[in-house]
């Protein structure tokens, strides 16, 4: 395509792009009648147009996709993060880093100034193998997320796309990964999930969960991971459903419908399958060494289940699949995207890049990046490392032809898309957070994946017990202290029969050789050291594992869970049903 005048894009010249677009199906239906023409917005102040008429989502997105500006149509692929825990009131220290990765003060500045599609939602927790690209954090509480994500949506609704409600997101993956932990319903981690081995268990606890994220403004999830652990992976351990293809891959069809049902979109992640490396891709870039058709069996069933159950979106990896395209970080692979993704895979939702502020995406400056992300066949670029670069890149990259305007036609029409179906569910009310009925769901996925690898199913000790853990956890210590309490089991400072805690990172030195009972609450391959006569898993430290454990401890639980990984030398249970 040749140069391209810098007024606004003609209508006329939409139309055509959306018309050849929508014949071939991009967003999943080749029925949907040619929009109509409206008048283009201009550069130097969008006005916001009439909401098109009430109709399906994709023909409402392909309508006012014909109205949008070069700026506007940009913008809509870019979901940033930024600094602060309010949309237009911010510290500082937040409006300083705002200007470093956007030059402006606050997230609703941000917003208007780059038209944007989306703002992801970050920060940190204990045990967490993002931490190396969460460079702030904007959660604290559910008010204080609900008032936040209210006001980015109000910065939003200014714009020229401003019908299509903002794209808010998070990382929610519960387990090692979760961004808002008070106050809400916990999960047990995927691989708990996995141990219980009952997808319906999984949907009903993530439609409990998905209804608290819709509750406080966020209407994406970046979840669930549909890596299998094939390899000891830390950075994936028990974000993971687990080693065999086709069980992780039935819980993430579950994990997927639970939250599609009250209105928050699933993403599948990461493409092509994270789990098949044990390297981490906030360093370096893992490279999967199998060959194609070991991936096709070996890692891509989960991802297929997921599409199967209707996923709005996939985050695609930072990984050189070096059989399908050598060299080339996932991220950038038009053959991994667009050849297997799309056309062997079949998936015709929303593909998202992985954080572009991860190494392996900084090779190239922010602009070029996005730009070779886009062509690849993302339709969102999250977590740019400087968002003015980005937009001005993709906006040079447009009018200059590098960016070929049916490919932005067609990533800006799937991005709205998704969110006239988003904006189709009415979210819940904050009451719903932390409900009795939320926290039965959790605890009966908690307490189905409870795992005794040695032992027998009966009560683990008797007489009064000593609860130890591995360095900085006292207050999961705690929290078992206080379960295995409220069971009946006498709990003393020292002097009973010890129940020992490793979790996230912990290796054979952190094990207790005097344990009677020793707990993984992370992946259980530790538990291949330990010398303990009881060695039980919970895979997850969350309130409702702590509370399922104490059940098994004291008797009044039989742990019926399997270990969704192979642990050398010993069984997936040993408590058969």
């Amino acid at each position: 395509m040749g140069g391209v005048s810098n007024r606004p894009w003609r209508a006329s010249v939409a139309v055509a792009a959306l018309t050849a677009l929508l014949v071939s199906g991009c967003s999943g239906d080749p029925e949907r009648p040619t929009p109509t023409p409206s008048p283009v917005g201009t550069s130097a102040g969008p006005s916001v147009p009439a909401a098109p008429p009430a109709s399906d989502p994709a023909s409402r997105a392909a309508a006012l996709v014909a109205t949008l500006s070069d700026e506007d149509l940009v913008g809509q692929v870019l979901m940033p993060y930024a600094y602060g825990d309010s949309a237009t009131k911010v510290s500082a220290g937040s409006a300083a880093g705002n200007q470093a990765l956007a030059g402006v003060d606050t997230p609703a500045d941000m917003i208007a100034k780059y038209r944007l599609g989306g703002l992801i939602l970050v920060g940190f927790s204990a045990d967490d193998p993002t931490k190396g690209n969460q460079e702030t954090t904007n959660v604290d509480n559910p008010k204080q997320v609900h008032e936040l994500t209210t006001g980015l949506r109000t910065a939003a609704g200014r714009l020229a796309a401003g019908s299509a409600p903002l794209l808010i997101g998070t990382d929610q993956e519960y387990g090692v990964v979760t961004r808002v932990t008070d106050g809400v319903t916990v999960l047990p981690s995927a691989l708990a999930a996995g141990a219980a081995g009952d997808p319906k268990l999984t949907e009903a606890a993530w439609r409990a969960a998905g209804t608290e994220l819709a509750a406080m403004g966020i209407n994406i999830d970046f979840a669930p991971v549909a890596d299998v652990l094939a390899t000891r992976s830390t950075v994936i351990g028990s974000r993971s459903y687990g080693a065999d293809p086709k069980q992780a891959a039935a819980q993430v069809g579950g994990a997927v419908r639970g939250l599609q049902a009250v209105g928050v979109a699933a993403t599948l992640k990461h493409f092509p399958g994270h789990g098949h490396s044990a390297d981490d891709s906030h360093q370096d870039l893992p490279v999967l060494t199998q060959s194609a058709a070991a991936l096709q069996s070996g890692a891509w069933p989960p991802f297929t289940a997921g599409i199967d159950a209707g996923a709005m979106a996939v985050m695609s990896g930072h990984l050189d699949a070096r059989a399908i395209d050598p060299g080339t970080p996932a991220t950038f692979s038009h053959k991994l995207l667009t050849d297997v993704l799309r056309g062997q895979l079949g998936f015709k939702g929303v593909v998202i890049t992985d954080g572009m502020n991860m190494p392996p995406a900084k090779r190239w400056a922010p602009g070029e990046a996005a730009v070779r992300a886009l062509n690849a066949g993302n339709d969102l670029i999250l977590m740019t490392p400087n968002v003015g670069q980005a937009y001005d890149g993709l906006l040079a990259a447009l009018r200059g032809g590098s960016l070929p305007r049916t490919r932005l036609v067609e990533a800006v029409t799937r991005v709205l898309t998704m969110k006239f179906r988003l904006a189709e569910q009415p979210a819940a009310q904050m009451s719903t957070l932390n409900t009795p009925a939320h926290r039965a769901a959790a605890d009966a996925l908690a307490a189905a994946a409870v795992t005794v690898l040695r032992g027998a199913c009966g009560p683990a000790v008797r007489g009064p017990v000593t609860v130890t853990t591995s360095g900085g956890r006292d207050g999961t210590r705690a929290t078992l202290t206080a379960a295995l309490t409220a069971a009946g089991v006498q709990v003393k400072p020292s002097g009973g029969t010890i129940v020992h805690l490793v979790g996230y990172g912990d290796g054979a030195k952190d094990l207790s050789p005097d344990a009677a009972v020793t707990v993984a609450m992370d992946t259980p391959y530790v538990l291949a050291d330990a010398k303990s006569p009881t060695l039980l898993a919970t895979y997850s430290s969350s309130r409702a594992s702590m509370t399922a454990l104490a059940a098994v401890i004291a008797g009044k639980a039989r742990p019926g869970g399997r270990s969704p990984v192979a642990v050398p030398g010993l069984p997936a249970t040993t408590c058969r049903t």
